[in-house]
Parts: C-alpha cells; structure tokens; sequence
C-alpha cells in the first residue's frame, strides 16, 4: 500500500485540489469534466498537479469490490444507541433542483431543531444570499452534495439513472469544488459528504477518507427521493430508530416533506427522541 500524499493534511490537500478544481468547474450546467481535460486543468504553481496526480497514481492499481448505499465505510447511522436522530437535507442544484423550501428551513428554525445540510455546487451558486445566511446560523451543519451531483464511483457505475463519476480524477473533483466553496462560507472544511443517492464503491470511499471527508448515505428515504406525499413522510419518519440518519431534500417548496415531519415530530418527541446533527455524534 503507498504511503500518504507527502506531508501535507487530508484538508490542506483538498483545499490546494478544490482551487484549481473550481476554475474547470464552468457553468452549473456544463458537464462534467473528463479525466484527461481536468488532469490538464491545474495550475503547478500552486502545487495542484504534482498533488491531485499524486492521488491519481496512488489509487491506479485499485479495482471496486463493493458498490451501493450501505457498504463498509458508509456511515448510514449513528454510532449510539441513544435516541436521537439526524435530520439531513439535501440541496442537489441543477436546472429542477436549486429551489429552496424557505417554509422548511423557517420550520426547523423556529422549533429550534438542528439538522445537517447537503449543498451541492450548483445550488450555492444559484442561492448564494440563503448559504450565506444558513452558513451562519449554528443550528445547520453545512456538508458536501457533491459538484455535478452524482454518484462516487471510480469507474463509472450508474445509480438510478445517473451514471456515476468514472475515474479518481473525477471523484476528487467531485468532491473538490463544493469543499471550497463551503469552506469559504463558514470558515471551515466541512466533514461529512453525501453522492447523488448515497452511492459508492469502496475505492470511493476510501479516497475520500484521503480527501478528509466521510462518506454519508442514510438509514431513512423519508421523502423517497422528492416523489412521496406528506402521508408517506409521516410514516417513513416514525419508522426511525435510535441513531437513524433521515435523508430528505429541500429544493421543494409545497412538496410532502414540512407536513409530513410538522405531522411525525410530536410522536417522535413524545417517543422520547430528539434530533442531532451529524458531528453531534460522529467524533473525529
């Protein structure tokens, strides 16, 4: 197994990445950008080739033995027996995707209920007034949706549809982008990242161990990818049990998900549950 990448940290690695990453971003629609093209898109003055590349040749000899949502490495609940739940939310950006359930987010806040937001590239770039004033309020954990919004594969393996990202080079600038831009708004690298889905291999997973994240899906769909009623929110919501991690989005203004949780959280809290986010509970 090669030792680590020089002696630079995880995070100070991903930061030097992400700078030059960003610049082969292009537009939130633009498609995502080949292996070959983004290996040619950093900047050695600023130490991003020599590093990204370092990455690449560290992991050129892996093959994937485990894809899906819930494979070793994946925290897909939290380690406590402990009632409590985390709430997370994603914001996946694109064309259908960039919109804001400001009812939702205004809900949690006045309950006073903490969660962990998943932003994607795209949808910071299309909501920068509400990431910049969700980046400031402590109750919300800001995290990494990723920049195109697919799954983490390092050879293409497709999830719903979505083919996944196909090569290492693409899975750092996957995740490389969006760490920027979040560690700008907070002032911090943020800790946890969820794919498209909650889908990996476990190369994947790994190399974003590397890159200083970890690897997130979910125990509970509560709204079913965006498609369930308010009804079948309530009831996927009261199935959680002590340490579930709930995934449900929050680009969907007048969907299923603020009534089915106003309508599931007094039963959850008469249950005796209350809600964390992630780093609550996941140390390190």
């Amino acid at each position: 197994m090669p030792g680590p990448v020089r002696t630079l940290s995880r995070r100070g690695l991903l930061t030097l990445l992400a700078g030059t990453a960003l610049a082969a971003c292009g537009s939130p629609t633009t498609a995502p950008v080949s292996a070959t093209s983004a290996a040619n898109a950093g900047s050695p003055g600023h130490g991003y080739r020599p590093l990204r590349d370092d990455l690449i040749a560290r992991y050129a000899v892996d093959r994937p033995r485990a894809w899906g949502t819930d494979i070793a490495g994946v925290l897909t609940r939290l380690p406590t027996d402990e009632k409590v739940v985390a709430l997370t939310f994603n914001a996946c950006g694109g064309e259908n995707d960039s919109g804001v359930d400001q009812k939702l987010l205004d809900f949690l806040r006045q309950r006073q209920i903490p969660a962990t937001l998943f932003l994607n590239a795209r949808w910071i770039d299309a909501n920068q007034a509400v990431a910049e004033a969700l980046a400031k309020d402590p109750l919300f954990e800001l995290a990494n949706h990723g920049r195109t919004h697919r799954p983490l594969s390092i050879n293409g393996q497709s999830a719903l549809g979505v083919q996944g990202t196909l090569s290492v080079a693409e899975v750092i600038d996957e995740v490389a982008g969006t760490h920027e831009k979040l560690t700008t708004l907070t002032g911090k690298a943020p800790r946890f990242f969820r794919s498209m889905g909650g889908y990996y291999d476990d190369v994947a997973v790994r190399l974003l161990g590397d890159l200083g994240e970890k690897a997130v899906s979910f125990e509970v769909n509560a709204d079913e990818r965006g498609v369930a009623s308010s009804a079948q929110v309530e009831r996927n919501l009261r199935a959680v049990k002590a340490g579930s991690i709930v995934m449900a989005r929050m680009v969907n203004p007048g969907g299923g998900v603020l009534p089915g949780l106003t309508a599931a959280l007094p039963k959850l809290t008469n249950a005796g549950f209350r809600f964390v986010r992630l780093s609550d509970v996941v140390k390190g």
